[in-house]
């Protein structure tokens, strides 16, 4: 029987179209569609399947064919979807289903034949890697958006790599010589966000000593990636929106009306749509931003690339040392590949990158023992990764700056894992400033941390 690494390659090594099931999805005695795509479904217009009803939800619920089946996801909706008579959140559904959206009725089904998705001839994207059907899709897409100045949304859970998917779609585009400027919405003060993106005229506010030049004037002429735009306050957003539509901006203070011209990269690991549905996320905002709506797959989703992922960190980790990192990843075991294969990695990429790190630093090989067991969520914690044994032959600090070092690491990954890799969300939780959280979780995750 072959390695849990070579089934993974060959898991891999799809041909360069996918096979979608297309399915009809049908509003009894109203409207219908047929796809093999994402199909919404909502009371709004951007929808795929428009339904105007008042015990409709603006986007009400979606599906999606995958892999392993067609999903069927609610998107926060006030009355509930409905499959055969019960309500559910997400699930697979069968080849034929009746669905209720409301009050309104819908039949579902399988229609037996198939759509040929294309995919990417590359396993990569400037830096992002994947040799999986979902990845090479997402490049497909990516290959052909990234030349043309269409604004991008990027959704998808912390750590899978949307920022360095935006650098990407900057450096394939016209603009790649101009300047690349990121503006993390969740990192800022909601009273400095303002003045930060807009500028600021001197005199504008305590503390404003000078002119001050915003995101939208550095990022003139290039592109502005608006990490975090889940996190954007509400009252801020409609004049985020008077920006993205007029391309001109005053600055906090001034009068002066001034042109900007910045292709615009947004991402964010919330689902907008149920953002817009609870009153949390403007709709007209919405629109604006997801010209080119975009899913970056989790890496459960993408299991297959996990080798591919290994070998380049060893290889990042060895700095070019190419032959030190063959013998190490030539080295790792059966065992090994399995369980890095089978582990969730909550934290996706980010988090397996930090592992491969982490476990070459301490044992000079990589040891999927030493992967962290994922937090039990009824307790919240994982109490066998906070024990330790007290070293009686070593100094006090010494041994107490050791345990500290320890007991900081594994709080700050465990907290990130709790709240789904998502930076903001896990410093809020324990307490403290977001880059302070970062610049501690960094400084605990380096070799000698």
């Amino acid at each position: 029987m072959s390695d849990p690494k070579t089934r993974a390659l060959k898991e891999s090594e799809r041909p360069l179209i996918r096979r979608a099931e297309r399915f009809r999805l049908a509003v009894v005695g109203g409207d219908r569609v047929e796809s093999a795509g994402v199909v919404r479904v909502g009371s709004k217009e951007g929808n795929t399947l428009r339904v105007e009803n008042p015990t409709v939800s603006r986007y009400h619920f979606e599906i999606e064919p995958t892999q392993d089946g067609v999903v069927l996801r609610d998107l926060g909706s006030t009355n509930g979807t409905f499959v055969d008579g019960y309500r559910v959140r997400e699930l697979f559904l069968p080849g034929r289903a009746q669905l209720k959206a409301g009050e309104v009725a819908l039949t579902y089904e399988l229609l037996g034949d198939e759509e040929l998705i294309e995919l990417s001839t590359s396993d990569r994207f400037a830096d992002v890697l994947g040799r999986s059907a979902p990845m090479r899709e997402l490049f497909s897409v990516l290959e052909r958006v990234a030349p043309k100045d269409l604004t991008v949304l990027l959704e998808g859970e912390s750590g899978t790599g949307k920022e360095k998917l935006a650098e990407a779609i900057h450096l394939r585009s016209a603009r790649a010589e101009r300047p690349l400027v990121v503006f993390d919405c969740a990192a800022v003060p909601p009273s400095l966000m303002e003045s930060e993106l807009f500028g600021h005229e001197r005199g504008a506010f305590t503390g404003a000593d000078s002119r001050r030049i915003g995101r939208f004037e550095e990022a003139t002429g290039g592109t502005l990636f608006l990490d975090e735009i889940g996190e954007l306050p509400l009252e801020l957003q409609p004049k985020l929106l008077r920006v993205l539509e007029r391309r001109e901006i005053r600055r906090v203070g001034g009068t002066a009306v001034i042109p900007v011209d910045s292709r615009i990269v947004a991402a964010t690991n919330r689902d907008l749509a149920r953002e817009v549905n609870r009153g949390a996320f403007r709709e007209d905002l919405y629109y604006r931003l997801a010209v080119i709506r975009v899913r970056v797959p989790p890496l459960r989703e993408r299991t297959s690339d996990i080798p591919l992922l290994v070998e380049h960190f060893v290889r990042e980790f060895f700095d070019g040392d190419l032959v030190r990192a063959k013998d190490v990843t030539t080295g790792i075991s059966e065992a090994n590949w399995q369980g890095l294969l089978t582990h969730p990695w909550p934290g996706n990429v980010r988090e397996l990158r930090n592992f491969i790190e982490r476990t070459l630093a301490v044992s000079g090989g990589v040891d999927a023992g030493d992967v962290p067991p994922t937090m039990n969520r009824a307790t919240g914690v994982d109490d066998s990764a906070l024990s330790w044994k007290v070293d009686l032959g070593r100094a006090f600090l010494e041994a107490r700056e050791e345990l500290l070092g320890r007991f900081e690491r594994t709080y700050l990954e465990r907290m990130l894992e709790a709240h789904g890799g998502n930076i903001s969300r896990a410093a809020r939780a324990a307490g403290l400033d977001r880059m302070h959280f970062k610049r501690l979780l960094a400084r605990r995750q380096t070799p000698e941390g």
